[in-house]
C-alpha cells in the first residue's frame, strides 16, 4: 500500500515511517525543509515537500496515496490555539480529496482530550469543552459525514523513547531550572505512557486491519503516578522530590500547571482486542531512568 503520512520526520511519524515501510509498504512523506526531505529519503521513502499549512501540498500527497495517517502537528504551546486551527483544516483538506472513496484516513487525537478524572476508554467520545481548541477527532467525525473512511488513534501525554522532546523533557527542563522535581499533592494523578515503537506499530495495524468510524488507544500503560516521574527525573539530577500545594504547583509549573495536575488514566483493551496489538518495548519509568533523558 502506498500510504501518505504528514509528521514523517517528526518523533512519532518518524517510526511509523520506519514501521511502514518495514512491513513492505511504499511512503510518500511530507517534509517542510531539506534536512526533512533528505532524513525521508534515506528511510527509504518518496518525499512530497510541503508543511501542514500548504493544503495544497496536503491534497497532492492524499492523490497520490491509497491511505493517509496523520501523525502532524505543531507543539509549540505558545501557538496553540492557532496550530489547533491549522490542525483542522489539515483533516478537513485530506478528507474533502478522500470523500467518496474507501481509502482510510488516520488521524492522530489524544488521551488528554477525553474527560478526566474517568478512565478513558476507545468508546468514550472526546469531552465537549469550548475551552478546548484542538479538535482532531470533531474534524475526524465532519470528513466521516462526507463519505471518508476515518480512524482515530489516540495518543497518551507520554510517548517516549529516544529523542522524546514532549512532555517528560519539559518536566526535566523546569526542575533543572528551579531546583526541584515536584508533584502536586500525593502525586497520584496518573498518566498514560507508550513508547513511540509500539504506537508507530499500532498505526501500522490500525492501516491493515482498522475499521472506520473507530477509535484506538496507544496505551502501554494505563496510569504511571505522577510521584514517579518526579521521582526519577530527581533522582537523576540530582535535586529534591517535593510535594506542593495545587496553588503553589501552578505557580511552579507555569504553563504547564494543567498538564502536570491531569489525571488521565486510560486503557487499550478494547484495541489489543482487536488488533491484536501488545506493547514490547521499556515502560515509562524504565526509559526516562536513562542516561539519553537527561544530557544537555
Amino acid at each position: 500500500m502506498r500510504v501518505f503520512v504528514t509528521g514523517a520526520t517528526g518523533f512519532v511519524g518518524s517510526a511509523t515511517v520506519q514501521e511502514l515501510l518495514g512491513a513492505g509498504h511504499q511512503v510518500l512523506g511530507l517534509a517542510r525543509s531539506d534536512a526533512g526531505a533528505n532524513a525521508l529519503a534515506t528511510a527509504g521513502a518518496e518525499v512530497l515537500r510541503g508543511n501542514l499549512e500548504d493544503l495544497d501540498s496536503l491534497r497532492r500527497g492524499v492523490a497520490q496515496a491509497d491511505a493517509a495517517i496523520h501523525t502532524g502537528f505543531n507543539h509549540d504551546f505558545s501557538k496553540f490555539e492557532e496550530n489547533c486551527e491549522t490542525d483542522r483544516r489539515a483533516i478537513e483538506a485530506m478528507g474533502m480529496e478522500l470523500a467518496g472513496s474507501d481509502r482510510p484516513l488516520i488521524v492522530t487525537s489524544g488521551i488528554g482530550l477525553v474527560q478526566p478524572g474517568r478512565l478513558a476508554t476507545e468508546d468514550v467520545p472526546p469531552a465537549s469543552n469550548p475551552s478546548i481548541p484542538r479538535v482532531s477527532e470533531q474534524a475526524a467525525y465532519a470528513a466521516a459525514e462526507k463519505g471518508v473512511r476515518v480512524s482515530i488513534v489516540r495518543l497518551p501525554p507520554s510517548v517516549h523513547g529516544a529523542g522524546d522532546h514532549g512532555f517528560v523533557p519539559i518536566l526535566i527542563g523546569i526542575a533543572r531550572e528551579k531546583g526541584a522535581s515536584v508533584y502536586t499533592g500525593e502525586g497520584l494523578n496518573r498518566w498514560p505512557a507508550v513508547h513511540r515503537l509500539d504506537a508507530a506499530r499500532l498505526y501500522r495495524l490500525v492501516l491493515e486491519r482498522g475499521r472506520g468510524d473507530a477509535r484506538y488507544h496507544a496505551v502501554a500503560e494505563e496510569g504511571v503516578p505522577f510521584r514517579e516521574i518526579a521521582g526519577v527525573i530527581g533522582k537523576r539530577l540530582g535535586v529534591p522530590v517535593v510535594s506542593k500545594s495545587r496553588e503553589e504547583s501552578a505557580e511552579h509549573f507555569g504553563w504547564f500547571a494543567h498538564f502536570a495536575a491531569i489525571d488521565n488514566e486510560a486503557s487499550s483493551a478494547l484495541t489489543r482486542q482487536e488488533l491484536g496489538w501488545e506493547p514490547t518495548q521499556p515502560g515509562l519509568i524504565e526509559d526516562v531512568d536513562q542516561p539519553v533523558y537527561f544530557q544537555g
